[in-house]
């Protein structure tokens, strides 16, 4: 971008709101998190049904003011962004806006044979709790390495839905014939080899035969083992993401983060990244 079109104002909004490798940023940061962690306790404690009236009315209007402070941090967020768009269709953008819009909605939705639609609605200001991970490097590295794992576990769920329904098969060969056992049908015998490798444990259908219950115990020993495999996959991406040393720094084009703390340029789109604080 022209430095000649560059707005130091916008920019300068954006390094407090959106990073922290500033006083003003971290200070802001910790902030929001204090209001966040306030919200969802207000959220909870509003639920309570012992809860006597007049606190209830004092925890509803300290609701409204974290929903105008959010407000404004959202359309502040909106504002310091040169594409605006990107902002908005991300995932964090679409939590700050779930955040705040269940309680306007509340007041288009009045009325005693509305309640129910607004208490349903509320429910969604629990959202807030997921913006705390924006305030987490390693929060953005936990999801880094998520979408770096993906193709791999798409590929071990993949064999584990067709493992899962050959022992579903299986055991109704074994069971199927009793019809005290449960296994009637080769659907419910593969909820059961799920449940069962999973180690839940339900206990609503199990084999009565003594083949049955060998091949149940070796799928449970299968089990131990197959539900490590994810865990090894994460794992391995964040050995990877760890090594790597990110700044705070987001792009205020693409809204992108992850950048080395040396980066002059976002590695996504290209443009200059913010240096108002070196101005």
């Amino acid at each position: 971008m022209d430095v000649k079109n560059r707005n130091l104002l916008k920019e300068r909004f954006h390094e407090v709101i959106f990073e922290a490798d500033t006083k003003e940023g971290k200070l802001f940061d910790i902030i929001l998190l204090f209001m966040i962690i306030a919200s969802v306790v207000s959220v909870m404690m509003e639920t309570v049904p012992s809860l006597d009236e007049n606190l209830r009315y004092v925890i509803h209007n300290i609701e409204w003011i974290f929903t105008i402070f959010f407000t404004i941090e959202y359309f502040l967020r909106i504002y310091c962004v040169y594409k605006p768009k990107k902002y908005i269709t991300s995932f964090f953008g679409i939590i700050d806006l779930l955040a705040i819009l269940p309680s306007y909605l509340s007041l288009i939705f009045g009325g005693a044979q509305s309640l129910m639609v607004i208490r349903a609605l509320r429910l969604l200001r629990i959202f807030r709790i997921f913006k705390m991970l924006s305030f987490l490097n390693h929060g953005h590295v936990l999801l880094a390495a998520l979408r770096a794992s993906r193709p791999k576990i798409l590929i071990f769920l993949t064999f584990l839905l067709i493992f899962v329904s050959i022992m579903g098969s299986v055991i109704y060969l074994i069971e199927g014939g009793n019809p005290e056992s449960g296994f009637d049908s080769i659907p419910r015998s593969v909820y059961w080899a799920i449940v069962t490798m999973t180690t839940v444990g339900y206990g609503d259908i199990h084999p009565r035969t003594e083949l049955g219950q060998f091949f149940a115990a070796l799928i449970m020993i299968c089990g131990y083992a197959i539900i490590a495999v994810p865990t090894g996959i994460v794992s391995s991406e964040l050995t990877k993401d760890e090594l790597k040393d990110n700044s705070t720094q987001a792009c205020r084009f693409c809204s992108e983060e992850g950048h080395d703390v040396d980066a002059t340029f976002c590695k996504y789109c290209g443009e200059l990244l913010n240096d108002t604080g070196n101005n």
